[in-house]
Order: structure tokens, then C-alpha cells, then sequence
């Protein structure tokens, strides 16, 4: 892959100037390959040069101006985001070329995959302890009261005295229900009795007033 920066040897502007030679002593500096293709001389470079600059990046005008930074025949961009790659050291990145080992860029991506994978391995394995100190507990929880009640055997028969107490007590409700219908009764058949007893009494109290009569 060849890096195409297409420039203007005849400009008349001090500023474009200024950027075309920022930008080839950057990647002279980086020793990155380059072709320099000057639409000043060339009418092809030229034509090409604003065919290929996508829509997006055009000025007002429709004409771009140099530098214009391709790859090949894929866009990189012009001065403006050049400048914005330099400064956050991503220009191989800009240029769609790979960083080589030991460079800024390389230790950046480097560092950050470092980065990622330390997160994602830290709370996989936060969620794994968790789990597993979750059934530990459960299990060492199990296995305390199981030595309580065989420490304590004492504790073992209360417990169990205390189950069959309770289902003892429950029959036992039933028997004073059935009780409670026997007891009213025998309170029924006392109530006609006194009835009876007071009817006699008071027939036998007539019979003595009609002999004294």
C-alpha cells in the first residue's frame, strides 16, 4: 500500500504551503513510504484528486485544496484531520496503516486491549468468587447445625418431644368439640326434669288446698 499525498508545488498560498510540508516531514519523519503527486503540473492528478475526495469533505465550492492524504485509492482526509491524528498519536491509524512495535501508537493500542481484557477478566472473576463463597456458605451453614444436634443430644430429644407434643395437642381439640354436643345435652335433659319436678309439686299443692276447703 502506498500513501498519496496529493499537493500543489506552484501554490501561492504561504498557508498551504505550511501544510504540505508539515505534512511530508511528519511521514518522512515516521519513515513511512509516500508518494507525492502534484496537481499543479498534472491535470490527471489533478482530476483524480477531486473525483475521489468524498462529497462530505468538500468545501462549499466543491473544490478541495491540497494536501489530500490517500491510501491507495481509499480517502484518508485532508490537513485538518491529519493534524487531529498527529496530536492524538493515532496517524498510522489515519493513514490505515498498522502500527509498528514500539511505536507510540503501538504501546497505546496495546495498553488499552490490556485494559479491556483486565476488566472483563476481573469481573468474570468477581461474579465466580461470589458464587462460590454463596454455596460455601450454604454448605458450611448446613454443616453447623448438623454438629449442633449432634453436640447436643440433649437439644435433639427437646426437639423432637416438642413435635410429638404438638401432635398430641391436635387430636385433643377434636375431643372437646365432640365433647361440647354431650354436655349440652345432658344440660337439656336436666332443664325437663326440674320441669316435671315443678309440675308434681305444684299439682299436689292444689290437691292440699282443695282438702282444706
Amino acid at each position: 500500500m502506498v500513501i498519496k499525498v496529493f499537493l500543489a508545488s506552484l501554490s501561492g498560498s504561504t498557508a498551504i504551503k505550511k501544510k504540505q510540508q508539515d505534512v511530508v516531514g511528519f511521514l518522512e519523519a515516521l519513515k513511512i513510504d509516500y508518494a507525492q503527486l502534484d496537481i499543479a503540473s498534472n491535470e490527471d492528478n489533478r482530476r483524480w484528486m477531486r473525483e475521489n475526495v468524498p462529497g462530505e469533505k468538500k468545501p462549499t465550492n466543491g473544490i478541495p485544496l491540497p494536501p489530500q492524504i490517500f491510501n491507495e485509492e481509499m480517502y484518508c482526509g485532508d490537513y485538518e484531520t491529519f493534524f487531529e491524528a498527529k496530536e492524538d498519536n493515532t496517524v498510522y491509524e489515519f493513514l490505515g496503516l498498522t502500527p509498528p512495535p514500539g511505536s507510540k501508537e503501538a504501546q497505546q493500542a496495546e495498553n488499552t486491549q490490556k485494559l479491556h481484557n483486565g476488566s472483563g477478566t476481573e469481573e468474570h472473576l468477581d461474579d465466580d468468587t461470589t458464587k462460590k463463597e454463596i454455596v460455601e456458605a450454604e454448605q458450611n451453614g448446613d454443616a453447623h447445625i448438623a454438629e449442633l444436634e449432634e453436640d447436643d443430644p440433649d437439644k435433639k430429644a427437646e426437639t423432637d418431644a416438642q413435635d410429638d407434643i404438638a401432635e398430641e395437642e391436635e387430636p385433643a381439640e377434636d375431643d372437646e368439640e365432640s365433647r361440647k354436643p354431650a354436655e349440652e345435652e345432658e344440660q337439656e335433659e336436666g332443664e325437663e326434669d326440674r320441669v316435671k319436678d315443678n309440675h308434681l309439686v305444684s299439682e299436689e299443692e292444689e290437691e292440699q288446698a282443695s282438702e282444706e276447703d
